[in-house]
């Protein structure tokens, strides 16, 4: 039984923006998040940079523990590390890294993405700076499309905070499509394959949207979203947001953070305890052609090695 919370980090309590991978090495999952800086004070928003990417690890998806943070060959001044993505492909792991230059306390400065590499997941190389649609380009979301090319799908907020995507044959050179995929407003979409379906959920600030598709550019956006109505579990009583989502076997669990201190009476305040941030998981379940989740359902989860 997965625990509930599902994970904080013991250095900022800021854990959010979570991606799960297996460690063939290590025999483990590894967690990757954004580590926001919650217990730090500070003015304005300069607690959500500056932010280091941890890695938690768990050899079954229940439990987890902290393990260290990412050591990045890439640094400018105070640099901020956002919303890692990362994936393994022919031996090699690949991370796309949103990169703020510096510690702002408002959120009105560029941002764009990065691509390392690494062979350990601890330790990564710079490879190349993404050229896209946009310098205010967030969120990176890589998926492996049927013809055996690669999608990234990412956050353009220069243009309403909608979805965009560049494709690359190889994982190095990107060619952005210049095309809004999902025109609502949200950030850190998350692409899966499920129950013979393309899927895509992204944080759109009141819950997970989730949108399905045939071809991969053309989303149909179901009508509930999910993880919008507050939970009643321990630091699960508010929406979820900035997803991952892991398909193992015939299941899908959907990893999300919480602000479990941003309730209603809470409204305006500004504190350690409406910043700090929890990592929770849930199960989701596959209801007459539409993804639903029920988040007070316990969760029972024991993660299989993946093949690849």
């Amino acid at each position: 039984m997965a625990d509930k919370p599902l994970f904080r980090d013991s250095i900022y309590d800021g854990a959010a923006d979570p991606t799960i991978i297996w460690n063939k090495k290590e025999k483990k999952w590894y967690m990757f998040y954004t580590n926001r800086r919650a217990n730090i004070g500070g003015n304005g928003v300069s607690w959500v940079h500056g932010t280091p990417i941890g890695i938690a690890e768990s050899v079954d998806g229940a439990h987890w523990k902290y393990k260290t943070n990412c050591n990045i060959n890439y640094s400018t001044k105070d640099v901020t590390y956002w919303a890692p993505d990362v994936i393994m492909h022919k031996g090699k792991y690949h991370m796309y890294l949103t990169i703020v230059p510096g510690i702002f306390e408002d959120w009105n400065h560029p941002r764009y993405i990065i691509h390392l590499t690494s062979k350990n997941l601890t330790d990564w190389n710079f490879e190349s700076k993404l050229t896209l649609a946009s310098d205010r380009s967030i969120d990176a979301s890589v998926f492996q499309l049927p013809d055996g090319n690669w999608r990234m799908y990412y956050n353009n907020e220069k243009e309403g905070k909608s979805i965009y995507y560049a494709d690359s044959k190889d994982l190095y050179k990107w060619i952005d499509s210049g095309k809004k995929v999902i025109k609502d407003r949200g950030e850190g979409p998350k692409v899966f394959r499920w129950k013979d379906k393309n899927w895509m959920v992204i944080d759109a600030w009141k819950g997970l949207g989730v949108y399905s598709s045939e071809d991969f550019v053309n989303w149909n956006h179901q009508e509930k979203n999910i993880l919008q109505i507050p939970g009643t579990g321990v630091d699960d009583k508010v929406i979820g947001g900035h997803p991952d989502v892991v398909v193992n076997g015939n299941k899908a669990y959907v990893f999300y953070f919480t602000h479990p201190g941003r309730t209603p009476e809470n409204k305006g305040i500004d504190s350690y305890e409406t910043r700090r941030s929890s990592i929770q998981v849930a199960e989701l379940e596959y209801v007459n052609g539409e993804i639903v989740c029920n988040r007070d359902k316990l969760v029972y989860i024991n993660l299989k090695p993946t093949k690849k």
